[in-house]
């Protein structure tokens, strides 16, 4: 009996890691936030009315102050986000490695809590560290969120794409250590060129076409997602998005500095998303049929005077929560 409850703790608690890394593969970028936004890419971009959180930090960046954390060509695992990245990571990744080998040891998952509800407990313990992480980390990145209202694609009577609100962005928040920059007008044929990046590249990362992604985005970020799709192979699975479909965005800000112009945008959209199976086909996780919302960031950029077929994707992050 002592050796069935063991196993089936066992078998949880591989079912809570499962569900903790369930969205690291998924999508374009993994769901994590990678790349670079020029001299801005320690400044978090404003706060918008579709991401009123703002947006998590860097997990991967080539622009880095720390060449330990952020490194260019790193491995496809290193400092890959999901739903515990960063600092959340280790904690959830230690509590869970603690209660595994207590578990081996015959000390049950909570080490010496013992019994049956000694396990919920400290599941319940796990659920409250994450909240209480998310809570903490989304107080500290909040920024004042961005007044007016949101374009959607039903409400073409409404302000043009991606808000008329605080268009150029809050260039007042950017840190002491920010480079010159000057705002960068951006006019309906930039924000249609957003919104046909966003499906491109979902088509182009889902098909595994290298060449199209390198066209459409930054060395960097080309980089990245070769990374991501060599682990998917690795893992003999491959990410099939469908049906991706623009929902509602807002500019964040838009700049020129030396050397490049960018312009960050928060878009909500949504997505056929699922892990197949590279030899059968067969679905592994995810859902072909059911549509997924996401809400991220992503950052443009172009050389100065480019125009709006110029924009390639140089960052991608995830929206904090409020």
């Amino acid at each position: 009996m002592a050796m069935r409850h063991k196993i089936l703790a066992f078998m949880l608690a591989l079912t809570l890691a499962a569900a903790f890394s369930a969205d690291a593969f998924a999508r374009a970028g993994g769901g994590g936030s990678f790349g670079s936004r020029g001299g801005f890419t320690f400044n978090p971009p404003s706060s918008t009315m579709t991401a009123p959180g703002g947006a998590s930090p860097f997990q991967r960046s080539w622009t880095s102050p720390n060449q330990s954390i952020f490194r260019p060509n790193a491995g496809a695992t290193g400092g890959r986000g999901g739903m515990f990245g960063g600092f959340g990571g280790g904690l959830m990744g230690g509590l869970l490695g603690a209660g595994l080998i207590g578990m081996l040891f015959g000390h049950g998952f909570g080490g010496g809590l013992g019994g049956g509800m000694s396990f919920i407990g400290l599941l319940l313990q796990l659920a409250l560290l994450y909240f209480l992480f998310k809570f903490v980390m989304s107080f500290l990145r909040n920024r004042s969120a961005a007044q007016g209202s949101a374009y959607t694609p039903s409400s073409p009577s409404g302000p043009p794409p991606f808000g008329g609100a605080n268009p150029q962005g809050g260039f007042g928040g950017f840190g002491g250590g920010a480079p010159q920059a000057s705002k960068l007008d951006i006019g309906p044929a930039d924000y249609s060129a957003f919104e046909q990046r966003l499906g491109a590249i979902q088509k182009a990362y889902s098909d595994e076409d290298m060449n199209a992604l390198r066209a459409m985005t930054t060395p960097e970020m080309a980089s990245w997602f070769a990374d991501d799709l060599a682990e998917n192979a690795r893992r003999a699975v491959i990410n099939k998005l469908s049906n991706v479909a623009f929902l509602q965005g807002d500019l964040a800000e838009a700049w020129r500095e030396s050397g490049g112009e960018y312009a960050s945008v928060a878009m909500r959209f949504s997505l056929n998303d699922a892990m197949l199976d590279r030899a059968t086909g067969r679905v592994v996780s995810g859902d072909l049929a059911t549509p997924q919302q996401a809400t991220e960031i992503w950052t443009f950029t172009r050389l100065p005077g480019g125009g709006p077929g110029d924009w390639k994707l140089s960052a991608i992050q995830q929206a904090a929560q409020a």
